[in-house]
C-alpha cells in the first residue's frame, strides 16, 4: 500500500486536496493507498517523541508504525520560505534512523503559490532522502501558482493532472 504524506500541518491545506486527487489516481490504476496527514501529528511530538524520547509518545508511535510499514511513498510538498515545511523535517527526524526509509521508494510533488512549483523544496528533500537511503523517483511534478489552478477542491490544470498521472504510473513501475 502506497503511503501519501500531506507534508504540512496547516489545516485545510491545498496539499491535502492534491493528496486526495493522487489517491483517486492510484485507485483508478488499481493501487491501494492511505493518506497520512501531518496535521494529525500530536501537537507536542517535537518535545515528547524525538531523540532521547523516541518511543515514549504513544500517539506518535502509531503514526510512526503506519509510516515505516510502507515500501513506497508520495510526499505532497508545499513550498514554505523557499524550502519544505519545518514540520516535515521534524517528522522525518522522528522516524527510526536509518531503517524507516532505507531502500524504500518515493515520489515527490511540489506545490507553490509562486512560479517555482516548490523546486528548491524538492531539491532539499531529495538530498535528505538520498542521505537516508531512500530512492527518489526522478519525475517530480512542480505545481506552480497552485491556487490559480484550483476551483474549490478541484485541480483544474489539465497539464498538472497529466503530470500526476504520469508520475503515479512511474511510481507503480519503480
Amino acid at each position: 500500500m502506497i503511503k501519501i504524506i500531506v507534508s504540512t500541518n496547516r489545516k485545510n491545506a491545498v496539499s491535502e486536496k492534491i493528496a486526495l486527487l493522487y489517491q483517486e489516481i492510484l485507485e483508478s490504476m488499481g493501487e491501494a493507498s492511505e493518506i497520512i496527514n501531518l496535521s494529525d501529528l500530536p501537537n507536542d511530538f517535537v518535545f515528547t517523541a524525538l531523540y532521547e524520547l523516541s518511543g515514549k509518545n504513544e500517539e506518535f508511535n502509531k503514526i510512526h508504525t503506519q509510516v515505516k510499514s510502507g515500501e513506497k511513498y508520495v510526499f505532497i510538498v508545499p513550498e514554505y520560505n523557499g524550502s519544505f515545511p519545518g514540520i516535515l523535517k521534524s517528522f522525518i527526524d522522528g522516524m527510526t534512523y536509518p531503517n524507516s526509509f532505507r531502500n524504500k521508494k518515493c515520489a515527490l510533488v511540489g506545490l507553490s503559490s509562486g512560479v517555482g512549483g516548490g523546486s528548491i523544496a524538492l531539491s532539499h528533500l531529495t538530498d535528505i532522502f538520498n542521505y537516508l537511503g531512500m530512492h527518489v523517483l526522478a519525475h517530480k511534478p512542480k505545481l506552480a501558482k497552485i491556487e490559480e489552478n484550483m476551483s474549490g477542491n478541484l485541480l483544474t490544470n489539465r497539464l498538472y493532472i497529466s503530470l500526476l498521472k504520469e508520475q503515479a504510473q512511474l511510481l507503480l513501475q519503480f
